[in-house]
């Protein structure tokens, strides 16, 4: 599955900073930054729930945002990069 993460983390204080890097280090996990607060990510359904998981227990719902864009399997043609960051080969191996 593939599936595009956003988010938006309140960082007004110390425990908002916190989160954010808690977040940042999350999807580092399991995908590839794209931009400074979006990531695509392949995998599959069991990694899906654990990173799911892991980002919901990590933000604060009242100040936080998230956001889960599922691309499906037939991403290829749902993907389109233009512009200054190099896209990168999402079948290639990915260094944790």
């Amino acid at each position: 599955m593939y599936v595009l993460i956003t988010y938006d983390v309140c960082t007004v204080n110390a425990a908002g900073k916190a989160r954010l890097r808690r977040v940042a280090k999350t999807c580092l996990d399991y995908g590839q930054r794209v931009q400074n607060s979006v990531f695509e990510c392949k995998i599959d359904p069991a990694q899906w729930i654990t990173m799911k998981h892991r980002l919901l227990e990590n933000i604060n719902p009242t100040t936080d945002s998230l956001r889960f864009y599922y691309l499906g399997s037939n991403w290829h043609h749902k993907v389109e990069h233009h512009g200054a960051k190099e896209g990168y080969d999402v079948e290639g191996s990915l260094i944790v």
